[in-house]
């Protein structure tokens, strides 16, 4: 790679300028991929082309988004990140942000931006994580842990955002089961018991309730549109209001597009 005449020495990070979409030498366009609102995918300098994938994915409860993550990690061998674990993972082994976390935790507080954002950098500069890419699963979720990230140099290239709309999510909710004795989920109307025996004993979460969904959904959506106009292009939507498999072709099709188009670039 040939630097410009007159121009300072760069960061490898400024190689792939996250915010470059102008339709130049160093750009390919993407034609979307059904059920996506994918128009051009950014398409890094050549000296990028190889570099591990690093990619977010958001979605409301109950759109999907763990079933869409498993199949992601199988299929293109990124890491999965997810903060919930992380945090519990980190606690559990007693390292300095587990002990910060777990301070507030035990109070019952929500552990602050910096302890978390901490947690997650400090993951994805991990070598497994360098080496194979990364799927940072929920996060950032407001504008203020998506700056915060920021600040330690991590934007994804990626961030996919499972589109469901709210009915069709109180309707997931709230016709969800737990059989107590197995563990087993079931869906009275898409995956209901095989038996009148397992029906019979099922239970509903306390939470399960229109009005619970209604209310997280509220919330998850005002905190993730302005993190989706902070990335801007980078934001694909996909249309979740589908069976799954359905789903994952298209998210495995942007996926697929934009690793195609690095090397195009």
């Amino acid at each position: 790679f040939t630097l410009l005449p007159n121009n300072p020495p760069m960061m490898a990070s400024q190689f792939c300028p996250r915010r470059d979409f102008r339709v130049d030498a160093r750009v390919s366009r993407v034609t979307a991929a059904r059920g996506s609102s994918l128009r051009a995918v950014r398409a890094p300098l050549a000296v990028c082309a190889s570099s591990p994938m690093q990619v977010s994915i958001a979605g409301a409860p109950a759109s999907g988004k763990g079933t869409q993550c498993a199949s992601i990690v199988r299929d293109f061998g990124l890491v999965h990140v997810s903060v919930g674990d992380l945090l519990r993972a980190e606690v559990a082994a007693g390292t300095e942000n587990g002990k910060q976390a777990k301070e507030y935790m035990d109070r019952g507080d929500l552990v602050p931006n910096e302890v978390v954002v901490g947690m997650v950098a400090s993951r994805l500069s991990a070598e497994d994580c360098v080496e194979n890419g990364w799927l940072l699963d929920g996060y950032p979720r407001s504008e203020d842990q998506a700056t915060a990230l920021a600040s330690t140099g991590i934007e994804p290239e990626l961030f996919l955002l499972l589109d469901v709309p709210e009915d069709i999510l109180v309707e997931r909710v709230t016709g969800r089961r737990l059989d107590p004795e197995t563990g087993d989920i079931y869906h009275m109307k898409f995956k209901p018991p095989p038996s009148e025996e397992i029906a019979a004993r099922l239970t509903t979460r306390s939470d399960d309730t229109e009005e619970a969904c209604r209310h997280r959904y509220k919330v998850f959506t005002e905190q993730t549109e302005p993190v989706m106009r902070r990335y801007g292009d980078a934001v694909v939507r996909i249309d979740g209001d589908r069976a799954p498999d359905d789903v994952y072709e298209d998210i495995a099709s942007t996926i697929k597009s934009y690793k195609e188009s690095r090397f195009a670039a």
